[in-house]
């Protein structure tokens, strides 16, 4: 405004000064970007060592400073000499969601043309349906579908790690982020343990084998089983392999080659049982394998979300568990495979499809030890039972106890922290960096302006009035005319688009 002697106030005199200066910085904004010099050549860098205040962090991403000479320095961190293969794990940790479900997306685009579906639906649909006795055989195609799950657990855990758990652990106080990775993780594994430990429990009740072990040995060779033991069987095969995977993109824990050797030997039983007909002791296996690890990721949850004491509480129950399954129940089954199947299981070799089964015969003597890893790859050839058979199949499930037993020592040692009042807490599985978690070095950089060519058309001058305040009314009600503010054609012959102006 103006007072009643004509002269501008101090107000409008600074609006005015905005307007002025606010027209002279545009060219900068919206001009083809200047060539670069000496000095701007290479934005400034400086690095830095953080050190560890013990203050929990307020951003888990970049964070931003404003420097004195008005630009922005932005904080990253340094990746020091990071492998190839290290940037292409993390790279695919970062778009694993993406791959899975494109994967997913393409396969069922392709599914919807005829000619296609002969190929796709191998990877959806359990193979070797025999119509005569409703059972299925086994196969090559039965790959198909294993890889179709390792695609869908990838898919499904980072989905729901990011979009599901790590919300929900955020809700209930959970902010460090190696605490909610953590989480996210640990109530993955319920996610997938309750529904399938439920389908193995259900298959087992239901089977001539509950809660009598000789029956494990009967009826074999069998090389059909029914489509709930086939899909269950395959379904488990393709999460171990996805966990190989996990545990070979993700962070290293401290507990890695452990981790990946119990891995390597579970897919091994696995494969064989089903490979061999063995599935109802493969199916007994894994019930009491799977129990316990319902009750350590639960434990595990409560102690990120400070139910410090239901934590305590549910570590009690997984030690009992772990015990009796794994160490009684389990071994029962170890005695089984050594005293029972000599007495049950015919000796021999026997060729050929289910319903045209072929011997007992010798083993071959000419192939050496060859001949055992036959029903691995062809499942109407060999399939022998002997005491090299029985011995190969005991070792691996020894060979697990053992890692079993090596780890309830490790639970020993955390129920004698309970019992002193310090808490369970499992440092099996921390990274292996974690001990350098303190000294992450980080890089300030210089943040370089976006600057963009546009033309007079997507120039909007009313939401630049509107942003800085300033009214075009204002030149009028103090009667003070700018040169080029009036005058919309000379504004913009200022800012270098009188050319495109008539």
């Amino acid at each position: 405004m103006s007072d009643p002697n004509g002269s501008t106030s101090s107000n409008g005199q600074d609006a005015v000064e905005r307007h002025h200066a606010d027209v002279a910085e545009i060219p900068s904004k919206v001009s083809a970007p200047a060539p670069p010099t000496a000095a701007t050549a290479a934005p400034a860098r400086r690095t830095v060592k953080r050190e560890y205040s013990g203050q929990k962090e307020t951003m888990n991403g970049p964070l931003y400073m404003q420097a004195s000479n008005n630009t922005v320095i932005v904080r990253r961190v340094k990746r020091k000499n990071e492998s190839p293969w290290k940037q292409l794990t993390r790279w695919f940790v970062e778009n694993q969601i993406g791959l899975a479900f494109n994967l997913l997306a393409l396969l069922f685009l392709a599914h919807g043309m005829p000619r296609a579906r002969g190929y796709t639906g191998k990877y959806f649909t359990l193979s070797y349906f025999n119509p005569k006795s409703g059972q299925y055989g086994l196969g090559w195609d039965d790959g198909y579908l294993i890889a179709f799950c390792v695609v869908l657990f990838t898919g499904l855990r980072a989905a729901a790690m990011e979009y599901l758990l790590a919300p929900l652990a955020k809700a209930n106080g959970i902010h460090k982020a190696k605490d909610i990775t953590r989480f996210s993780e640990q109530a993955w594994m319920l996610m997938y343990y309750i529904p399938f430990w439920s389908a193995g429990m259900y298959i087992y009740c239901k089977s001539p084998y509950f809660l009598n072990l000789p029956e494990l040995w009967t009826n074999w060779p069998n090389r059909e089983v029914s489509g709930f033991m086939k899909g269950y069987m395959l379904a488990q095969l393709a999460f171990w392999v996805q966990q190989i995977l996990v545990i070979n993109i993700e962070e290293r824990r401290k507990d890695h080659w452990q981790m990946f050797t119990h891995h390597v030997v579970t897919i091994s039983l696995i494969f064989g049982s089903y490979r061999y007909g063995h599935t109802r002791v493969g199916n007994l296996i894994l019930v009491l394998m799977d129990l316990v690890d319902i009750f350590l990721p639960a434990a595990k949850c409560l102690k990120y979300m400070g139910f410090n004491t239901l934590c305590d509480y549910m570590f009690g129950v997984f030690m009992v568990s772990w015990f009796i399954t794994r160490h009684v129940f389990y071994n029962m089954v170890c005695y089984s495979v050594w005293a029972q199947t000599p007495d049950i299981m015919p000796t021999g070799c026997f060729s050929g499809p289910d319903n045209n089964l072929k011997g007992p015969f010798a083993a071959p003597s000419d192939s050496g030890s060859l001949y055992l890893l036959e029903p691995l790859w062809n499942s109407e050839g060999l399939v022998c039972y002997n005491q090299t058979v029985k011995w190969s199949f005991l070792s691996m499930l020894l060979f697990l106890q053992a890692l079993t037993i090596m780890w309830f020592g490790m639970i020993i040692r955390v129920a004698l922290k309970v019992l002193r009042g310090d808490g369970a807490e499992d440092t099996r599985s921390d990274d292996e960096a974690d001990e350098l978690e303190d000294e992450d070095e980080v890089v300030y950089e210089e943040a370089q302006p976006l600057e963009e060519e546009v033309g007079v058309e997507e120039l909007d001058l009313k939401n630049w009035e509107r942003r800085t305040g300033v009214k075009r009314t204002a030149a009028a009600a103090t009667g003070v005319s700018l040169p080029g503010h009036s005058d919309r054609k000379e504004l913009l012959g200022r800012i270098g688009c009188e050319k495109q102006v008539d």
